[in-house]
Formats: C-alpha cells, structure tokens, sequence
C-alpha cells in the first residue's frame, strides 16, 4: 500500500515544490502555494477509463502506416479555417478567453450547429434551463444536442460512454473535478488530472471534445501550463467588450497551421462569421481627414485591410504621453524614433496617440508603414491622398523591408478597389502586381510623404 503523497502547487502558474514556499520561484508571485494531494493509497479509487489503449510497438519510420485524417465540417466556415479546415476525430481542443467574451455562446453554436454529429454539451456552471434560454435567442435547433449538467468527472465519463457521442464539450475544465484527488475543483492538480482523463479518453475512442478555459489577469489561460500541452489545439477568443468582433485565433494546433484566424461579429442572435473584415475595418468619410491611413495587413492566408488613425499634438507638460489601442506601445516607440531621427520630426515635443479600428489588436510588423504614415499625416495635418495604402516593415535605420505575403496584400487592396499601394523597393520582381493598381515602391521611409501625399 502505498502512502498518501502531498505537494505544494503554485495556483498561479502550477509550479510544484516540496514544501509552502512564500514565493514562487516560477512567477514571483507571493502566497500562491497550495496543499494538495498528488497521489493516494493504491487501489482506493479505480480508474474512470474502462479499458486499456492499444499496445504499442516499436516500428521502422517507412513501415509506419498513415491514415487520412477526416475533416468533420462544423457548420460554422470560420471556425473550420481556424481548425485548418475542420474537427479532426479524436482530437481534444482548448478554448480560452475573457469573462463575457462569448466562449459559451460559441461553443453552444458548434453543438448546435453540427447537424450530422451527435453532441454531448456538459456543463458545470449553467442549469438546463439557461441552457435553453440561450439556444432559443441563437435560434438553431439540432436534435441530435445533448445538454447535461455535471461536474463530476466520473459521471461525465460514464454517460459519455453510455451515449457514445460524436462531439463533447465541456464547459469549462476548471468547474469539472475527480474523486481520485480530494483537492476543490480548479486546483492544479484537478485540471491536469481531468485533462489527462479526457485526453486518454478521446484517443482510445476517437470521440471529439472541446474544453473551455478560463484565463488569468494577464491574459493566459488559468491553471498549469502542461494543460495546453496535454491538449491537441489550442484556440484564444479575444476580443473587446465595448466591441461587437471577436476574433478567434489558433495558438497551437497539431493538425494544422496556427497563423488563421476566425473573425466573428456578436449580434443578439449569437455570433456571425465575418467573410470579409476589410468591410468592418474601414471607415468611410465624406471629405478627407489627416492622420487616417490604410495598412494592407494578413494574418495567415487570409489579406484584410485596417485603418489605423493617429493624433499628434504638442506635449502640454514636460514628458509626452505615448497611448496605443491595439498595438505594442513598445514597437510604436520605436518606430516614432526612427522617425525622428531619420525625418526630422521633433517628436520628443509631442503627444501622440495611436489607434486600430474595430478594437482589433494587431502585431502583424507590415502595417508599420501604416502607422508611421498615420503620424506623418496628422504631424503635418496633411491627409493621406484618397486611394493610398501601405504595406511594409520598418527598420532602425528607416529602410522599408518587404511584408510578408505581400502578394495577398496587393490583391486585396486591388479587389477593394484602391488606386495606390507603397510597399516595399525589396520586393522580389516576380510578384504579381495585378491591373487596377499602381504599386509604389520605396526603399526607405524619407520617400514616404511624397508617396502618401502625391496627388
């Protein structure tokens, strides 16, 4: 028999010690270490999973056999093209995300929306009754949906296997406890033990199931950090509560690439994919006005264009205040730097404030010639010539680098029907440069303002 084991966790970042220590060597955070028990008698509680995995066996690289993942269609496009192109059987994916973002309301649209899967919806912080409140405002009826409140990993793993559904989400992993480990739900050792039961769990059945996280103070999602390593995908829903668009992005995903991500506009109606974010990213104004410009931006294989607006004034006291609204205050002072040192631009006298539409949070390094043209504009309160867009990276030494992907970019400035874009004098010649667009090259950013303001 042996003996109960106990350890010390950090309820911050999951780092294990011995013994109570009052700081975390980890995270540096004081009084976050916890008891809980790691191990217990052997043999007082059974396992959960009923049945051994298959045995393995050890195989030459050229004899191993791979088989065709198949692609399950969700229902909703812009979450399949976050996936890399739909649910893969078997595979566990992580969804985290701010209080209040819509992870439940996304989460209840896939098990809603799935018409040819059936669906297990468990949930440990709402009733039936909120439940079905919330699928009459989505207005999608699927018949195949299963809702079932429990918190229990034992009784969920039992009617899992009882019901044999195609698709299980659990809302959410820190709610959900298991009696081989007598710490509180949400504990370190609870998440990492339920996680590695559900993981087993979908491998040795093939049964898809979505997990919803909650996130920290900082932004990363709560509990130990071998939670996203235990997961085969890992999706971050962001997005601003005084905003309607969310935007869903891939962090990990071993079936496919994490550069794409899903944009979503909240509507009463639950959430709507948006094909085109070009449409609610720009503004349009009926005479022109300084400090507005167009960057031509992509994330993953998907082009988009944002205006990024910029408000330069004098400094009113001795320090000038530096203020962005998603973008890396630290990148945007460095680029303020390179433009007064390479322009001429006495920008240490100046307030500036810099802004992305939407409330999208951006760091993508092509839209910094957006933003420096942005500044140049509303330093010299010139508007920006009607039709112009930017694409490029910029140096310290204020040489204007190609954008990645640049060729996407050109298109989708040519389809939205804009007559300029400046990028790069880098760009490789064989780039496409589609009819209907002039594409003006610089090679550093002391030509810019006589691309931006020539007319």
């Amino acid at each position: 028999m042996a003996k109960v084991k106990k350890a010390y966790f950090c309820k911050s970042c999951g780092f294990e010690a011995p013994k109570w220590l009052g700081k975390c060597p980890s995270c540096g955070e004081w009084n976050t270490f916890t008891e809980e028990i790691v191990a217990r008698e052997s043999g007082s509680v059974p396992s959960v999973v009923a049945g051994p995995l298959p045995k393995a066996v050890p195989q030459r690289v050229r004899d191993i056999r791979e088989s065709e993942h198949r692609r399950i269609d969700l229902g909703i496009p812009e979450v399949n093209r976050v996936l890399g192109g739909g649910l893969v059987p078997g595979s566990l994916i992580l969804v985290g995300g701010e209080p209040g973002i819509g992870k439940s309301t996304l989460s209840l649209q896939i098990a809603l929306t799935a018409n040819s899967l059936k669906t297990l919806y468990v949930s440990g912080e709402e009733s039936a009754e909120q439940i079905r409140m919330r699928a009459a405002r989505i207005g999608i009826g699927n018949d195949d949906c299963l809702v079932y409140p429990e918190t229990l990993l034992e009784n969920i793993v039992a009617q899992i296997a009882e019901q044999q559904p195609d698709l299980v989400i659990i809302d959410s992993i820190q709610t959900i406890y298991t009696e081989l480990i007598d710490s509180s739900a949400g504990s370190v050792s609870q998440i990492r033990e339920c996680a590695a039961t559900l993981l087993k769990y979908a491998k040795s059945t093939g049964t898809s199931i979505v997990i919803i996280g909650h996130i920290t103070k900082d932004g990363t999602i709560a509990g130990p950090k071998i939670l996203e390593h235990i997961v085969d995908v890992v999706l971050q829903f962001e997005g601003d509560g005084n905003n309607v668009y969310r935007i869903l992005r891939g962090i990990k995903n071993r079936f496919g690439a994490t550069f794409e991500i899903g944009v979503f506009e909240m509507l009463d109606a639950g959430l709507r994919g948006v094909d085109n974010p070009s449409e609610i990213l720009l503004s349009h104004y009926e005479e022109p006005l300084s400090g507005i410009a167009v960057g031509a931006s992509a994330d993953g294989v998907r082009p988009y264009l944002i205006e990024v607006q910029a408000l330069v004034s004098g400094a009113a006291y001795g320090t000038p205040q530096r203020t962005a609204t998603g973008f890396d205050t630290r990148r945007m002072n460095m680029l303020l730097a390179v433009v007064e040192k390479r322009l001429g631009m006495k920008m240490f006298q100046k307030d500036v404030f810099l802004n992305f539409a939407g409330g999208f949070k951006v760091s993508d390094p092509g839209l910094d010639l957006a933003v420096v043209a942005a500044v140049v504009s509303s330093y010299y309160d010139r508007p920006v010539a009607e039709g112009v867009c930017c694409a490029g990276e910029i140096g310290l030494s204020g040489e204007v680098r190609p954008a990645p992907r640049t060729e996407q970019r050109i298109s989708e400035a040519a389809r939205l029907g804009f007559r300029r874009i400046v990028v790069s004098g880098y760009l490789a010649k064989s780039v496409k440069r589609p009819k209907g667009i002039e594409v003006v090259t610089i090679n550093s950013i002391g030509e810019l303002p006589k691309a931006l303001f020539l007319e």
